[in-house]
C-alpha cells in the first residue's frame, strides 16, 4: 500500500522560510516523478514544483521561481520543498504527489499525500 506523508508546514511570518518533507512508503521513489501542489481556500489546486525521478530536471510555478527549491533523496524515499521569502499568497494546503509515467505541473499524478498546512502571516 502506497502512503505519502507530508510534514513541515506551519505558521510563518512574511519573508520567513519553511521546509516541507514528504516521506513515501510502498513505492520505490527513484522510479517516480514527484511533485508539490497547493490549494488555497476557494481556489483551484495548482502545481508548485515537480522533479524528475533522477532529480536532474525540475519545474516551478512562475510565482515561486527563485524562492522555492524542490529536491529529493531517493535513498530516504523523501521529497523536499524549501520555501524562502514566503508571501501571504503562499498560504495554502500543500500536497505531495508521485507518478511513474508522467511529468509536469499539469499532469494528473497517481499517488497523493493528505497535505500539510502553510500559513504566512503579514
Amino acid at each position: 500500500q502506497v502512503q505519502m506523508m507530508e510534514s513541515g508546514g506551519g505558521l510563518v511570518q512574511v519573508g520567513g522560510s519553511l521546509r516541507l518533507s514528504c516521506k513515501a512508503s510502498g513505492l520505490t521513489t527513484d522510479l517516480y516523478t514527484m511533485a508539490w501542489f497547493r490549494q488555497a481556500p476557494g481556489k483551484e489546486r495548482e502545481g508548485v514544483s515537480c522533479i524528475s525521478s533522477d532529480g536532474d530536471t525540475a519545474e516551478y510555478l512562475s510565482s515561486v521561481k527563485g524562492r522555492f527549491t524542490i529536491s529529493r533523496d531517493n535513498a530516504k524515499n523523501t521529497l523536499y520543498l524549501q520555501m524562502d521569502n514566503l508571501k501571504p499568497e503562499d498560504t495554502a494546503m500543500y500536497y505531495c504527489a508521485a507518478d511513474m509515467g508522467g511529468y509536469g505541473l499539469e499532469y494528473e499524478y497517481q499517488y497523493w499525500g493528505s497535505g500539510t498546512q502553510v500559513t504566512v502571516s503579514s
